[in-house]
């Protein structure tokens, strides 16, 4: 394909492109004239297909393709009502993949939209990423507030270990030990540095719970804080059992250090780019 025809076709995608509840979209009926379909019946064949594929893939078909009814002018005052479908990118997609790749039109929206796709996944894959390093980030901090508190109620570091060791055996139904060798966590690791956001997240809830009500209730001394603490613990997890979550069977997550870095080089990597 020529520069001058990939350049034609990258404008008429980008001309009828249209925003909805800032979801990008496009219309099926001008799709169907982009990609060389000259009748709407040929074309509602492929949109068929993608529909098919798009729940094969666990999406939810109307997340992607929105049923409207669009109203045409003919000239002379002339008007009709005709179907048409809003469609994601990711619709676009599908609709390229099943399309006939024989046509120009489609060979270029099977790229395009492939390309939109992916930095799409990429940008989802690093916000997932950032926050479950600021997760991290959380976690350790209101540890250290906790063991703050606890050292002002006589626990030192030893016992804050054990409390904490509590508290993660009550949520996870396990040890620290296990847990890090069923998780292939290294023995000089925190177990929090593999595991994935909502477990991360649990564990700050918990912490962050026994944090106030150790003040509130002015507990004193190992016994009443770690069981509090495991308590705590115990609600948390039976929250997430309630939504189907069994924090002891989520796999493990890459080294959040590991992780950190990565988000560090690329942000780097920008800034140097800029300059």
């Amino acid at each position: 394909m020529k520069t001058t025809e990939i350049v034609s076709l990258l404008e008429k995608f980008e001309a009828v492109v249209c925003t909805i509840n800032d979801v990008e979209c496009w219309s099926a009926r001008e799709l169907q004239e982009l990609l060389g379909y000259s009748k709407w019946q040929n074309f509602e064949n492929v949109l068929d297909k993608a529909k098919i594929a798009c729940e094969q893939a666990g999406e939810d078909i109307s997340n992607h393709f929105t049923y409207i009814i669009k109203t045409i002018a003919f000239g002379k005052g002339v008007e009709t009502q005709v179907d048409d479908v809003m469609l994601t990118r990711y619709a676009c997609y599908l609709i390229a993949q099943n399309g006939d790749s024989r046509k120009p039109e489609i060979a270029f929206a099977q790229t395009y939209f492939a390309v939109q796709t992916r930095r799409a996944e990429v940008i989802e894959k690093r916000l997932a990423e950032h926050e479950r390093v600021q997760a991290r980030v959380k976690l350790t901090q209101t540890e250290k507030q906790l063991s703050e508190i606890l050292y002002e109620r006589g626990i030192d570091d030893k016992g804050f270990g054990i409390i904490r060791s509590k508290g993660d055996q009550a949520l996870f139904l396990t040890s620290t030990q296990k847990l890090k060798q069923k998780l292939g966590v290294p023995k000089n690791r925190p177990v929090a540095d593999f595991l994935p956001t909502v477990s991360i997240k649990a564990k700050d809830l918990a912490a962050e719970m026994t944090s106030v009500n150790v003040q509130n209730k002015e507990l004193t001394g190992h016994d009443p804080i770690e069981k509090e603490h495991v308590d705590n613990n115990t609600a948390v997890r039976n929250m997430l059992l309630d939504r189907g979550i069994k924090p002891e069977e989520l796999p493990a997550a890459e080294d959040v250090k590991k992780v950190q870095r990565k988000l560090e080089r690329e942000d780097n990597k920008g800034l140097n780019n800029i300059n």
